[in-house]
């Protein structure tokens, strides 16, 4: 008999992250899912409570490596991780208190999780790490300065832990998932192009980390988008009116 895979999602009370949690139980894992705002973790699990756990977590605070590890006591062990959590805004007017507290959520709170994350996997046998990033570590985009640096960080970060695996000779695999514009709280109602829903999303985030990808951009459309402006040069990219 095939044991029952178990997946922590950290971010799981709205958007991506809810939609994931969501096609995982439809799926038959055991689920543990954290955020901050615990009324709508606790929604979700009285959807199926048999297979969904849920923990209040802040990445930026302190103690959240220890809540992530009472959270996988929970389910029972953790063979996926995905960190949903961020935030990000355009800051044109470069509102220091904005772009502080993106990066104390995109870097450090990423930073907290994934080296808890990454440490469970090497002490308990390997597993699955995955992040959710963004198309906008590839090219920053000057309308939402520490949202694109923050974004490359992760990209670089996820890279280097892979390369540490190797060296280590570690049985950790990782997905970095860089969508495009998502339908979801973190753009406030702007309009982008692309637009993709929440669950359309997911889908194609899961069955990313079905294939184990290493590096998932969600979705085609985006692919295509991301391979043409890598080409662009820099003395150019500078001067495109880019505002979203």
């Amino acid at each position: 008999m095939t044991a029952t895979k178990r997946i922590i999602i950290i971010g799981a009370t709205s958007g991506i992250g809810y939609e994931v949690a969501k096609i995982y139980c439809q799926k038959g894992w055991r689920i543990g899912i954290a955020g901050r705002r615990l009324p709508l973790l606790e929604q979700l699990r009285s959807e199926a409570p048999e297979q969904i756990e849920t923990e209040q977590i802040d990445v930026t605070q302190a103690d959240a490596p220890e809540r992530l590890a009472a959270l996988i006591r929970k389910v029972g062990g953790m063979d996926l991780f995905l960190l949903s959590s961020g935030i990000g805004s355009q800051n044109r007017e470069l509102d220091p208190a904005i772009e502080l507290a993106t990066v104390e959520t995109n870097t450090l709170g990423f930073t907290r999780m994934v080296t808890a994350a990454f440490n469970y996997f090497k002490e308990n046998g390997g597993g699955h790490l995955a992040v959710i990033s963004s198309i906008a570590g590839t090219k920053g985009l000057g309308a939402a300065p520490a949202y694109s640096a923050t974004k490359r960080y992760q990209n670089m970060y996820i890279d280097t832990l892979d390369q540490l695996t190797h060296i280590e000779k570690l049985p950790i695999r990782f997905t970095d998932i860089r969508p495009g514009f998502v339908q979801t709280a973190l753009l406030k109602k702007r309009k982008y192009p692309l637009l993709m829903l929440p669950d359309y999303a997911a889908q194609r985030i899961v069955r990313a980390l079905e294939r184990k990808k290493r590096v998932a951009i969600i979705d085609w459309k985006y692919e295509i988008l991301v391979f043409f402006w890598r080409l662009i040069p820099n003395f150019i990219w500078r001067k495109l009116p880019i505002h979203n």
